[in-house]
């Protein structure tokens, strides 16, 4: 695998196929980037826990939080790892040894672990390194370009709104 880019269809499918995530390193800190993937993931319906041994047994953003990815007592389909590089592997091992295995660890901006990507690849996990979930749910739903970045995706097909609050699903679907 070339972790150095990812299609689109990869990255879709990931986001589309896992509905349960758990975010290691989630924080209780409303100006914390892993607060901000906690909540965007919840606002598009992922059911999502937090990993966070200091607030376990608490919620976090309507989240429940446990201290360690064993402790969540059901089955998982991608970690989010809000860890350094070298921690990542720490993780990566604690993901292999749950059953069943997630379908995918993702790890954050700036973090990036070869071995431990190869490692999990190997059991049959996709990985992604060095992205966001959240960027690139939007990106890919083209809600990114709403404020002024440059996705990358080209349309003339203008979104079909609803009323409410305004959101668009991976499929480029209103949901």
């Amino acid at each position: 695998m070339n972790h150095d880019a990812y299609s689109d269809e990869y990255l879709r499918d990931i986001l589309a196929a896992c509905r349960t995530v758990a975010i290691v390193g989630a924080s209780a800190n409303t100006v914390r980037p892993s607060y901000f993937v906690l909540t965007y993931l919840l606002s598009k319906g992922y059911d999502v826990v937090a990993v966070n041994p200091g607030h376990a047994g608490r919620a976090i953003a309507g989240a429940p939080t446990v201290a360690n990815l064993a402790a969540i007592g059901r089955p998982v389909d991608l970690i989010d790892i809000f860890r350094n590089s070298t921690d990542a592997a720490k993780v990566v091992d604690e993901a292999l040894a749950l059953e069943p295995l997630p379908r995918a660890i993702w790890m954050q901006l700036g973090v990036r672990n070869d071995a431990a990507a190869a490692k999990a690849e190997t059991a049959g996990v996709r990985v992604v390194m060095n992205r966001c979930p959240k960027i690139e749910y939007a990106r890919l739903a083209g809600e990114i370009g709403w404020a002024g970045v440059n996705s990358g995706l080209l349309t003339a097909r203008k979104p079909a709104l609803t009323a409410g609050f305004q959101r668009f699903g991976i499929g480029g679907k209103a949901g």
